[in-house]
């Protein structure tokens, strides 16, 4: 993988950024991970430059509203693209069975017949076990259960091309279970839904949710390289970047790094 767009960096309930996805991309295939709340992915993918053309493997880690109704939009663009024939080839997508089977549910009782057609012939949903490998845009990968006291979720690590290993924790807190995923990955995607500093304004633990210093610590305590905060609020935008990065120091040396929707980080 060469570079993490980031299309969204907020949290279930924002307004002024988009939620949580993202696209890995490596050369020219990208893999998507995850489409947010809704059609405003589409959107995201376009003003980042990013074709649906380019994307043959997704990842959907788990059921929320602002991680699956995204994914959506993007099955439906991709169906009308292979029936007008400007999409060429398979559309695979990834993710543990329970939240494959909702992702097909909603298609099925929403979206046009000639779309749905499409599902288990060239859109094929790839029921993942907890600790299973696949490829994503070309690169070996491994699902993993994160241990989610609410909807199954699932992470992923990433072998880079180049060397090195990047971990996505999803967006609730880190379980002992992922350590093995975790420990001395050279990038670490994890959320951060506040500052601890601002913890009784964001209630972040009775979401089970993290905060800035809590990904601080476990970046240092897990001896990670590059530590990626995202899924926060959308209040303190203005400052988000600079607060959360100078909360996290307090704990790890490595480099932090606090992405903007659509900014680009390069995994080289």
């Amino acid at each position: 993988m060469d570079r993490l767009i980031m299309l969204g960096t907020g949290n279930a309930a924002v307004t002024r950024c988009y939620n949580t996805c993202f696209v890995l991309q490596n050369g020219e295939r990208c893999f998507l991970v995850d489409g947010g709340g809704g059609n405003g992915i589409l959107l995201r993918l376009e003003q980042a430059g990013i074709s649906l053309s380019s994307i043959h493997d997704v990842f959907l880690t788990h059921t929320h509203t602002d991680h699956i109704f995204g994914l959506v939009w993007v099955l439906r663009m991709v169906a009308q693209g292979m029936n007008a024939g400007s999409y060429s080839g398979v559309l695979r997508v990834y993710g543990h069975a329970e939240g494959l089977s909702a992702l097909e549910n909603i298609c099925r009782a929403t979206l046009p017949g000639k779309v749905c057609a499409h599902l288990h012939k060239d859109i094929l949903l790839h029921r993942l076990a907890d600790g299973e490998s696949f490829c994503a845009a070309g690169v070996p990968a491994t699902a993993f259960d994160i241990g989610s006291t609410k909807a199954k979720q699932f992470g992923f690590c990433l072998q880079l091309p180049g060397g090195g290993r990047l971990t996505c924790l999803g967006d609730e807190p880190y379980n002992e279970r992922c350590e093995a995923y975790a420990r001395g990955a050279d990038w670490l995607l994890c959320e951060a839904f506040c500052l601890y500093a601002d913890r009784e304004r964001f209630k972040p633990y009775e979401k089970h949710h993290s905060t800035a210093m809590d990904a601080g610590r476990l970046a240092a305590l897990l001896h990670v390289r590059n530590l990626v905060l995202y899924h926060t609020e959308d209040k303190t935008l203005a400052t988000r970047r600079s607060l959360y990065t100078a909360e996290a120091a307090q704990h790890f040396p490595g480099a932090i790094l606090v992405p903007d929707d659509y900014d680009v980080i390069s995994l080289k």
